[in-house]
């Protein structure tokens, strides 16, 4: 396992975008159920939440504050909501969560160049 010396500082500052969605989403009322789950030749969900009966499967995506193209949002492509839907489906399935509406959401989380967290919004796809 790599230690925060090792990690890269893109990684590091995806890792706080992650905690901060975690944060924002708990002080919301929302149930943290996984992070990270991952399925071998499948993909990764980031986050996956409970509220009042629904799932919400989010992908975190940060990226600094520098313009407006691409928006970090729009890097999750066809290819990449397949992988977040075949990784729900074992998700549902190891998690017995059968019968339940799946929400999907992009937490577009913008930071500065020091990676201090400006903005976070939740985009449905």
């Amino acid at each position: 396992m790599e230690n925060k010396e090792t990690r890269s500082s893109g990684r590091i500052t995806g890792d706080n975008a992650e905690e901060a969605v975690v944060k924002l989403m708990t002080a919301s009322g929302y149930i943290l159920i996984c992070r990270n789950f991952e399925v071998h030749n499948v993909g990764e969900l980031d986050c996956v939440f409970e509220k009042a009966g629904e799932i919400y499967v989010i992908e975190v995506r940060s990226r600094r504050n520098i313009g407006s193209f691409p928006s970090s949002a729009e890097t999750v492509d066809y290819r990449k909501r397949r992988k977040i839907i075949k990784t729900t489906e074992r998700l549902i399935e190891r998690y017995g969560l059968h019968g339940k509406n799946i929400v999907f959401l992009v937490a577009q989380v913008t930071h500065n160049a020091s990676g201090m967290i400006k903005n976070i919004e939740l985009i449905p796809f």
